[in-house]
């Protein structure tokens, strides 16, 4: 082995060895219990973020632990084709180098241009999966678009609609005007920007002057442009300001539509005015307040967010009033809506009827795609009446079939589908799985695979004109099928026998509403089981938490603040970090905080760790917790911990010879140390198991890190040498045969969170074992051997150890070098004790570099000492004249002296309000972290003084 530790020269060797021999693929005999996990389909467009990289580690975990139990495993691996974002994309480029938009082409040579553009550049976030070390079967990796998902998804929606489970409406929608498509909630990305508030006069229509002070009502909006959809002005019934003007009528300013004034819950007494336009035809709220009162619903908007010539008016039924109401002024028509608001305040204004305008801050709703402010918008679109679906999708998490663990998330669920909308399934897109509806030219509709099939089973005539639906399913729809399609489905097949119901799936939090659940409901209406009941997509749902920054900011490109999983992997420039943070940016202006901060953050790039110490980091990070701070510091300390590793078992493999292990097992001997790790490896192989059995990553982690760093690092090794470098050969053989068969059971254990560092290692130490298996993944994983129990060999090792450390800080505390030999008495000993002594003591005297180990008996009289009680003696280190103990205790009180003088001056700065007031936070928390090292300081010099004070005379 080379001395040190290089991830880089192995990990990618590695895993082409690992998939040249086809370790990953499932294993063909079909007799094995089954374990399948999903890996929730990347978009093509993407790179591998943080999350991804934190649930794909939680996967990999499972599958390596679960293969290596026996199990006949399957990681159903795909991408999905993220229709909004690759079109826009696509569309981008398009401009960028032909000058053209998507417009100018015909669809299907658009589409071809985003099947190249797929080809070319969608298989990155593939190849950094590789990197993170994931066993894949890749070749089972599925695609939304690919045939065999195509299938799935085109027979679903015919058995959806054919089951009236799908209907087309007119309905309001989130509509990003740029990209002109319907959008998802999770597509809007909300943010708070400058703006203002208008106070706007709508004139009474009738005379209230005998009981209305005013000729108006003044109404608060963000949104101006709107009145032009105006239908009524609503105020709260409990206001008694307008109690009086029940059955009243305003005249909206500028275009001098009267509409009503209605009572309604919605508008708040208490917020601005206590009045509310209602703009159904544009508002969410307003769409709701429209249903209950049975208003008309306007549309006046184009879909690129221009003022519509004619506006369109709808009932609630949404049913078109096909008369043209010509209401909206002329110079207003065609204008892009935000120049139609500025013409509109500056007329109104004209007219007196602004009463005023206050600066504030507004949440804006922008397509996360296009950065465009999105509109509500009435258009007809296809929807899933999933109200009907989730009962059975309730039910299932209510009786434990489907289990979420954390188990809170079991509220959220039942929150969001106990008040569940129809889902809006239709795309206004090219690129997708477009919808398998034919119109004729009565607007008959059909619903079929293909126009062929349509034709045959409707007994259409080839001379009746058929035209293809032209929207797209939203690619969540796809998703939706995503546990079933990728196994096979409509056709039933051994894949989708063996594996469905997967086991478990691994997600985010913020889907559970837009993926999970729908999955739920999908897989329960298509797939039943052997005895005709609804079967769940999967057994148990593992929510990860959110990673954050180290100062609990979520990561995002607009912030400046991603971190690369890659740039961990392999390392990064401070240059190329600055680089790629500022590169595309949105808002182009943070580029120069993003840089300084980069720059504060880490000034010399991020050190390169490799993937075990980032795999590492991950499980350790996976508690239960909803928000996870990423710590640079815990990466730092993980790479260490495989160094760590690394160098213990290069120590063994220079030490121990093939040929010294070729014996039998009753030609040596075991040691108390060699007993000791035997034990404590099989006890830290239950903790372990159960830790990866009930999904708690982190204590798993913990569990490794503790057996590795200090009970074989720290401890087992020290103690080996005692017997190796002696010529004890029974011993000897013993500690060798016991430290070959630890590190070898050692890298099985941790196999599943560290592979890369384990696989290499192994394949040296297996020469030692005569194993013959190619890969530690192939091997068996570590049984807890309930019978292998023996309390006393733990309990006097736990002596041996504690005395050695007493020792060890009675040594740091009286700054006696540590190499230099010392005496050392022990006082009031117990029968148990002394027999460990007898027994054992070279092990202290080796460890604790000890020249003499002396038992006083009860009447002897011991020397000037510096003492320690533990458990069953008192330990004496005799003071041979390197401490005076007057002067010694003199200079640490003096010390304490001028800590105390310190800690009262930052205390009287810390309790000064002013200070807190006007300080910088910076400064503050300096000032906070100074005052409690000089605590800690002031705490150990104490100690240090009883320590001394103890020392008899």
């Amino acid at each position: 082995m080379k001395k040190n530790f290089s991830p880089q020269e192995i990990e990618k060797i590695l895993y082409n060895f690992w998939e040249k021999n086809g370790f990953f693929k499932t294993d063909k005999k079909f007799n094995k219990n089954n374990f399948c996990i999903m890996i929730p389909p990347p978009n093509i467009t993407g790179s591998l973020h943080m999350g991804h990289a934190f649930q794909q580690t939680i996967m990999d975990i499972l599958i390596r632990y679960h293969r290596m139990q026996g199990d006949n495993t399957l990681w159903q691996v795909g991408t999905d084709h993220a229709g909004i974002a690759t079109q826009a994309i696509v569309e981008k480029n398009l401009i960028l180098k032909e000058g053209k938009n998507r417009l100018e082409y015909s669809r299907s040579d658009f589409v071809k241009k985003i099947w190249d553009w797929k080809e070319k550049y969608g298989n990155k976030i593939i190849s950094q999966m590789r990197r993170l070390g994931n066993s894949i079967d890749w070749d089972r990796e599925r695609f939304t678009l690919d045939p065999v998902i195509s299938n799935a998804v085109t027979q679903a929606f015919i058995d959806l609609y054919k089951d009236n489970l799908i209907y087309r409406k007119k309905g309001l929608v989130n509509w990003d005007p740029k990209i002109q498509t319907v959008i998802s909630d999770l597509e809007v990305e909300n943010r708070l920007t400058k703006s203002f508030i208008w106070y706007i006069k709508y004139p009474l229509f009738e005379d209230c002057s005998d009981f209305y002070h005013e000729k108006y009502l003044v109404v608060a909006t963000t949104r101006p442009e709107t009145l032009l959809g105006d239908v009524a002005v609503a105020v709260n019934p409990e206001d008694k300001r307008y109690s009086k003007l029940s059955g009243k009528h305003v005249v909206i300013p500028l275009i001098n539509r009267i509409i009503p004034i209605i009572f309604d819950n919605y508008a708040n007494l208490n917020k601005n005015t206590g009045c509310v336009k209602i703009t159904p035809g544009h508002d969410f709220n307003d769409y709701k307040v429209g249903l209950r009162h049975n208003l008309p619903m306007i549309n006046i908007l184009t879909f690129d967010g221009k003022i519509r010539d004619i506006p369109e008016i709808y009932d609630t039924n949404s049913i078109k009033n096909n008369v043209d109401y010509d209401f909206i002024p002329k110079k207003l028509k065609h204008l892009d809506r935000f120049i139609a608001r500025k013409k509109i305040i500056c007329e109104i204004k004209l007219l007196g009827l602004l009463e005023k305008i206050i600066p504030q801050k507004n949440m804006i709703p922008y397509g996360d795609r296009s950065g465009d402010i999105i509109e509500p918008m009435l258009t007809d679109q296809w929807y899933l009446r999933t109200s009907q679906l989730a009962p059975t999708a309730i039910k299932a998490v209510k009786e434990g079939f489907i289990n979420f663990i954390p188990k809170q998330y079991n509220n959220l669920y039942f929150s969001w589908m106990d008040k569940i909308q129809d889902w809006c399934i239709s795309r206004q897109l090219w690129w997708g799985h477009r919808i398998p509806i034919w119109y004729d030219d009565n607007k008959n509709i059909y619903v079929g695979k293909n126009e062929v099939e349509i034709r045959k089973q409707y007994s259409v005539a080839n001379h009746v004109n058929l035209i293809q639906e032209e929207d797209v399913l939203d690619t969540w729809f796809s998703s939706s099928l995503w546990t079933f399609s990728t196994l096979g489905w409509p056709d039933k097949t051994d894949f989708l026998d063996f594996f469905h119901p997967t086991n478990v799936l691994v997600s985010g939090f913020d889907i559970i509403f837009f993926w999970i659940a729908r999955m739920i409901m999908l897989t329960m209406y298509f797939l039943k089981d052997k005895s005709d009941k609804p079967q769940v997509p999967f057994k148990t749902v593992y929510i990860t938490g959110l990673i954050r920054d180290e100062q609990g900011t979520k990561m995002s490109k607009s912030k400046g603040n991603v971190i690369d999983p890659i740039d961990m992997i392999d390392g990064i420039t401070l240059k190329e970090l600055i680089k790629k943070r500022t590169k595309n940016m949105l808002k182009p202006n943070l580029a120069k905080v993003i840089k300084e901060r980069t720059k504060k953050t880490f000034p010399q790039g991020i050190v390169a760790t490799g993937t075990d110490a980032l795999r590492f980091t991950f499980s350790a990070l996976a508690s239960g917790t909803r928000d996870i701070i990423w710590d640079m510091n815990r990466l730092k300390g993980y790479r260490n911990f495989c160094n760590k590793l690394w160098n213990a078992s290069r120590f063994i493999l220079m030490n121990v010879q093939r040929e010294e292990l070729i014996v039998k097992k009753d030609s040596y001997k075991l040691s108390l140390a060699d007993q000791w790790i035997r034990l404590e490896f099989n006890s830290t192989v239950k903790t372990y198991r159960y830790a990866l059995d009930n999904y708690r990553f982190d204590s798993a982690a913990n569990i490794l890190y503790d057996f590795v760093w200090y009970k074989f690092c720290d401890w087992y090794l020290e103690f080996s040498k005692i017997f190796m470098n002696h010529n004890d050969t029974v011993n000897s053989m013993g500690t060798k045969c016991t430290l070959v068969h630890i590190l070898e059971s050692l890298l099985r254990l941790a196999h599943p969170i560290i592979p890369f560092i384990t696989e290499e290692i192994w394949q040296r130490i297996k020469v030692l074992t005569d194993i013959k298996d190619k890969s530690i993944m192939l091997q068996n994983f570590p049984k807890y051997n309930n019978k292998l129990v023996n309390e006393s060999v733990i309990n006097d090792m736990m002596w041996i150890q504690n005395t050695i450390t007493a020792i060890r800080n009675i040594r740091a505390s009286t700054k006696i070098i540590s190499n230099k030999l010392i005496p050392v008495l022990f006082q009031n000993v117990n029968s148990k004790v002394k027999r460990i002594i007898d027994l054992h003591g070279n092990y202290l005297k080796i460890l604790a570099n000890v020249e003499s180990i002396t038992i006083l008996s009860s009447v002897s009289k011991s020397p000037l000492s510096i003492t320690k009680v533990i458990d069953g003696a008192e330990i004496l280190v005799p003071i041979t004249g390197e401490i005076n103990k007057k002067l010694e205790i003199d200079r640490l009180c003096k010390e304490i002296d001028k800590i105390n003088i310190s800690l009262k001056r930052l205390e009287l700065k810390l309790f000064d309000k002013k200070f807190i007031m006007y300080a910088p936070q910076d400064i503050i928390e300096r000032n906070k972290l100074i005052a409690d090292q000089l605590k800690d300081k002031k705490i150990k010099l104490i100690k240090r003084i009883k320590l001394i004070s103890d020392i008899r005379e």
